[in-house]
This record gives structure tokens, C-alpha cells and sequence, in this order.
């Protein structure tokens, strides 16, 4: 095993593992003022939340999908899973070992990502070529990302048939009753067929016909289909780790007020590890590094603990896009639909935002 150690940074060690959301925006704000570590299985963050765009529009992964480098000017990043944690250090697959003073857990949910920018951006552009050349296309799951890429569909290929079959008894089962009403009534709309309560036998799908059957008796013919169901915690690997007793039940790291897994003085956990009890999306996840890193500056500093900022979940908001103008957005005494939420986040689905927020040119494609 490879050790790195750097005797000048002792006390100042951070390593962050998992570079979604909380962990690059976490890296990003660390950087200058510790030795920092970020380990990711993949060499780029990517804004999620566009990644429905980019299937229909591939170059608008351009600017969503960001090499770790860009916004990491002044740390180290480690393109390798993380496959344990001590009480000292982090072991990852490569067999790199890494001291920590401070270790901050931010694996969010587990993905099959491709490793690389280049391959990232390859993959949308088949996705494209794949709905292009479709007449009709199936997709299974009615959540945020089933109902954002039928929506996305429907408003730039609007000949096309879309077909959503979801396993529950509406769509958006995050968001309240009106949220997913008005959904339901913006899909019929654009003329998108919803199927509830029912499942995708794909044993029965044939490639000769490309005929699907549901566990409702429906038969339906798509030339292409997408999975957009929900994906498992990122923490099965943590049973084997010191910190297999600070799971809950549903796999989720327990933190206390200031982010920190309880019980343990300099690891935090940010993001949708977490067992905060609350929506679990992007902006939050934000939240939730912008504490973490205020607290382990103060720590790094010698400040007093009891000086350290805590988080407080605040208000669910919800914004689901419905292509490139129109949204439902769930606000805490209000739901409201089409053009004007749509200015919200439907244009530019934050990517400007969330670019800036991580030093980097809201607008410029990276080369």
C-alpha cells in the first residue's frame, strides 16, 4: 500500500470522499485552507439535475459535467473508490492510503458512472441518438427524473410517443398531492401516457417486437426504453469501516447538529448519507457543505467547539422542471405551475449557479 503523507499539513488534513454536490462544493471552499484530499471513483462532478437536458441536448453537458481539476486548484484529487476508513486514514482501491485530520463522508447514492469527462459526455450523446432515432420510448418511474425526462422529451421531440409506468399510486411521491396532480395534467397535456400502480415485466420484452408487458396486463410498444428508479445509499462499503455502528437502518450515516457523525469529534457526513430528517436534493446538499466547512475551519483554527454553526433543515421547496420553460414548483404554503417557476430553474437549471458557486465561469464549456 502506497501511504501519502505531508509532515507540514499535521492538524490540516482533510479528505473528502465522494465528489457529487456536497463533496466538490466542500473541496472547493477547503482547499486554501487545508491539505486536501478528495476521493472520487469518477474525475468529475456533475450537476445532476441537468443531466435530463443533456439526453436531448448533449452539449449542454458541456457545462455540467466539470473535471475536478477545474475548481480544484489547490488540492489533490484521487480518481479511485474509497474502500475503508480507521480511526487515521482512508484506504481506497488503488491501495493509496490517506491520513486524515478531518474526514468528510459525502458518497451520496451508488451509480455505475463512466470514469472519465470524455466518456461522460459520449454517453449523452448516444442517449440523444438513441431517443432521435426512436418513434417511441418507454420510460420506467415516475419520480423527479422519470417525469423531468418525459417532460423533456415531449417538449423538444413532440412527435414522439412517451410512456411513463410508475410502481406507485401517483407521480412525484416526494412532493405533495397538488405537485403531482398538476404533473399528471401537464403530461396528458403533451399527450405523454401515465400507467400507475404497475410494474415493467422485462423478461417479456422481446428485442424482434420491443413489446413491454406491465404487471397491470398492459401491453406497450417502445422502440427504446430508460430506467429512472430511485438508486441505494452509497454506504453498504461503510459496514466493514470503523464506522459500521453510526449507520441507521436505512444505511444512512447519523449526524448531529453540526454535521458530525455522532460520536466522533472529526468526521463529518453531508449530502443524502445523512439521517436529516428532510427532502433529500441539491441545494440542500450545498447547505450542508457551506456548515461542514465553516465548522472544520473553525476546528482547524483552534476555535472553541462550542462556537461551531449548527444545521437546521429548513422549509421543503421542490422545483421540478417540465422542459425548457415550464415547471411545477412546491413551495410551503404554495404549489404553482408553468411559465413563471419555469423562470425559476427551467431555463438554465442552475448550471450558472452552480458553476459560479465553485469559482468557475457560469457560461464558458470547459476545453
Amino acid at each position: 500500500m502506497e501511504r501519502t503523507e505531508s509532515e507540514s499539513s499535521k492538524g490540516r488534513r482533510v479528505v473528502v470522499i465522494g465528489g457529487g454536490v456536497a463533496g466538490s462544493l466542500t473541496s472547493k471552499l477547503l482547499q486554501f485552507d487545508s491539505d486536501l484530499t478528495l476521493i472520487d471513483p469518477k474525475e468529475y462532478f456533475e450537476i445532476t439535475w441537468a443531466s435530463l437536458r443533456s439526453m436531448v441536448e448533449p452539449s449542454f453537458a458541456e457545462r455540467s459535467v466539470i473535471n475536478h481539476k477545474k475548481y480544484l486548484q489547490n488540492g489533490r484529487a484521487v480518481t479511485s473508490p474509497a474502500v475503508n476508513i480507521t480511526d487515521t486514514d482512508v484506504v481506497t482501491a488503488d491501495g493509496l492510503v490517506l491520513g486524515y485530520d478531518y474526514l468528510v463522508i459525502a458518497t451520496g447514492h451508488n451509480d455505475v458512472l463512466p470514469k472519465t469527462r470524455q466518456e461522460k459526455l459520449s454517453q449523452y450523446q448516444a442517449e440523444y441518438e438513441k431517443i432521435k432515432s426512436s418513434e417511441s420510448i418507454l420510460i420506467v418511474g415516475g419520480g423527479p427524473s422519470g417525469v423531468e425526462l418525459a417532460a423533456e422529451i415531449a417538449v423538444d421531440f413532440p412527435e414522439k410517443k412517451v410512456t411513463i409506468v410508475h410502481n406507485g399510486p401517483r407521480l412525484l411521491e416526494f412532493v405533495g398531492q397538488k405537485a403531482a396532480d398538476k404533473a399528471l395534467d401537464w403530461m396528458k397535456s403533451k399527450r405523454v401516457e401515465v400507467l400507475l400502480n404497475q410494474r415493467v415485466d422485462f423478461n417479456s420484452a422481446s428485442d424482434g417486437n420491443k413489446t413491454y408487458k406491465t404487471s397491470g396486463g398492459e401491453t406497450i410498444h417502445a422502440d427504446c426504453h430508460f430506467l429512472c428508479i430511485g438508486k441505494p445509499l452509497s454506504s453498504e462499503w461503510l459496514k466493514g469501516t470503523v464506522l459500521k455502528d453510526n449507520l441507521d437502518g436505512k444505511g444512512r450515516l447519523m449526524v448531529d447538529e453540526y454535521l458530525r457523525v455522532k460520536g466522533r469529534k472529526n468526521v463529518f457526513a453531508i449530502g443524502d448519507i445523512t439521517d436529516v430528517p428532510e427532502m433529500k436534493q441539491g441545494y440542500i446538499a450545498e447547505k450542508h457543505a457551506s456548515v461542514a466547512t465553516k465548522n472544520i475551519k473553525l476546528l482547524m483554527s483552534g476555535g472553541n467547539e462550542k462556537k461551531m454553526s449548527s444545521y437546521k433543515p429548513g422549509p421543503d421547496i421542490a422545483i421540478i422542471s417540465l422542459g425548457r420553460k415550464e415547471s411545477v414548483a412546491q413551495f410551503p404554503f404554495l404549489t404553482v405551475s408553468g411559465c413563471l417557476p419555469g423562470l425559476i430553474k427551467s431555463k438554465d437549471l442552475f448550471v450558472g449557479k452552480t458553476r459560479k458557486a465553485r469559482g468557475l465561469d457560469p457560461n464558458i464549456v470547459e476545453p
